[in-house]
Formats: structure tokens, sequence, C-alpha cells
């Protein structure tokens, strides 16, 4: 992501995050790996962010991680029928089939959300729920978007202005492209943007208003939890330890609001547990008395009939 191979003396692919200075150091401190042949030459590979490895091998193409990798999405692009076909047998999140390396390699998160904007198609839709109409516009958006990157050597300054690349690190409520509202979620274990008004989620509701009622259903669950308190052996023990000198909370008025008397909830139930607890602990005393008087009487008059026996 951050690294390259440099050859000293020779120019190199410029890439702006990878890219090192003619009056840097030679090698470079942040070179991982150094060769200098017999003839002179000198090569390093630099990586600053420490995410590759260095192997040396016959036949790397034949040993994974590469051999594990799909097929390339700008020089081995499947075709059209293959590629839709694939995507009807899949129902995986669109966005998380294209990211992953094993189905096409070469896509990553910026390019993922960008074909998606370009085709219409939000980033969760199962990719086997796609018409052909949409496959087929993804497919020849992937081309486009990728051609386009090569071409101006990833410069994102000369990517048009029209993709939603140049809105991803706004902030949401900054957050625009073409005077339409971006916002952003989580696809494929990725942030992710996308264009609600233009990406719509077919067979189910958006993702935002989903959200949103499973919060509504949640704060609905623990109210219901406050007034409902379960009567097991654990909430007493609670109950009991709190309930200390705590006076009766007093009825809730009807103009009162649920957030105002959050923090009594539940105290009613609480003394009345304790009380119930009490009174059954005065029973198990007197219980347990009764049955100590029954023993000793047992006992005094067993000792008495042997006394007598031993009289005769």
């Amino acid at each position: 992501m951050a690294g390259a191979i440099y050859i000293k003396g020779v120019a190199v692919t410029k890439y702006k995050r990878s890219a090192v200075k003619d009056e840097e150091e030679w090698p470079s401190k942040y070179s991982k790996f150094f060769i200098e042949l017999d003839d002179g030459l000198e090569l390093s590979f630099i990586d600053k962010r420490r995410f590759a490895k260095v192997r040396l091998l016959e036949d790397p193409t034949s040993v994974p991680p590469i051999s594990e990798l799909g097929p390339d999405a700008l020089f081995e692009q499947m075709t059209l029928e293959k590629f839709t076909e694939s995507l009807h047998k899949r129902k995986t999140e669109i966005k998380a089939l294209l990211l992953d390396q094993s189905y096409i390699s070469g896509i990553g998160n910026w390019v993922a959300d960008e074909v998606l904007y370009q085709a219409r198609i939000h980033p969760r839709q199962a990719a086997s729920s796609l018409s052909d109409v949409s496959c087929s516009t993804l497919y020849k958006c992937i081309k486009e978007v990728i051609e386009k990157a090569v071409e101006v050597g990833a410069d994102s300054s000369q990517y048009p202005n029209s993709w939603i690349f140049h809105s991803r690190e706004k902030k949401p409520d900054k957050a625009f492209v073409d005077g339409k509202k971006i916002d952003f979620i989580t696809a494929g274990g990725r942030t992710t943007a996308y264009v609600p008004e233009l990406q719509k989620l077919s067979g189910s509701v958006d993702v935002k208003e989903t959200g949103k009622t499973k919060r509504q259903a949640s704060k609905k669950a623990s109210a219901a939890d406050d007034t409902e308190k379960p009567t097991d052996g654990k909430e007493k023990k609670g109950a009991k330890a709190g309930a200390k000198g705590r006076k009766p909370a007093k009825k809730k008025k009807p103009e009162e609001s649920d957030e105002d008397n959050d923090s009594d909830a539940g105290t009613d139930g609480d003394t009345d547990q304790v009380a119930k607890k009490n009174s059954g602990n005065v029973t198990n005393s007197k219980q347990v008395g009764e049955e100590k008087l029954s023993k000793k009487r047992v006992q005094s008059n067993q000792t008495g009939r042997s006394s007598k026996r031993k009289a005769k």
C-alpha cells in the first residue's frame, strides 16, 4: 500500500504515497530488503508501513497467496455472461464480494465504492438479486474506473469531478457529490461511501432506518424491563443490598416524562421484594426454632426411658 522497489539511479513510476525523493538517504531507513549486484546495480525494497513480505520462490504464481487470487480486474476480466452468472450464484453483499480477492483481484475499498456509485447499486445489495441490466452496468463501470485510474497513474487530482472519490474523506454532513448527500456505512467490513438517493437497497428498508428502528425497539425493551422486574433470586439479593434506608418511590404523575423517572424506576418493586424476603426470613426462623424444640423433646424422652430401665 505504501511501498515499492527502487533501483539506484533509475527513475520509477511515480506514486505519491511511496515515492522516494532524490535527496533522501540511500538506502532509505525504510528499506526492508537491499541487493547489490556484481555489476554495481543496487536495488532496495522500501516498505514504510511494514505490510509486505519478501520470499524467494521458483514459481510465485503457483504458491499462495498469489495462486489463490482471482482473475485480474483489468487484464483478465471475465466475459459479461460469466460475470453475470457468477453474481447470480452469490448471496453475499455485492461490496463484500468485490473486495474478495479470490473472486476478482485488484478491486480495493475506494474502487469498490466508486464502481457501485457509478452503477447506482447499493453496497449491501445481495449479488444474487441484481438484475441482468445492473450486472452489465457494474461490469462496464469496473472497467472504466480502473482504466481511468491507471491512465492517470493513480493521481487523484485527475479523476473526474463526478466521482464520489473526491468526497470520501469529508465529514458526513459536508460530503456531497453532484449536489447529492453522501452517507457512510460499514459494508464488507469497511467504511463505505454511498448516495442513498441514487443507490437504493431493494427488497429491504434503508440501512439507516433499520438502525433507528432497532434503537427504538431496544429503548422500549429496556423500559419494559424497568417496569416489570424479574423476581429471581439474584434480583432479590441486589434489591436487599441497595434498599437499606430507601423510601418507597412516589407514584409517577401523569405529566412527568419517562426520562425524568428513569432513576426511580423499579424502586417499588425492590421494596416489595425486600418485604417478601424479610417475611420469608421470619417464617424460616420460626420453623428452625420449632424443629430444635422437637429434637430436644425427643432427646429428653429417650434419656428418661433409659434412666428408668437402669433403675429397674
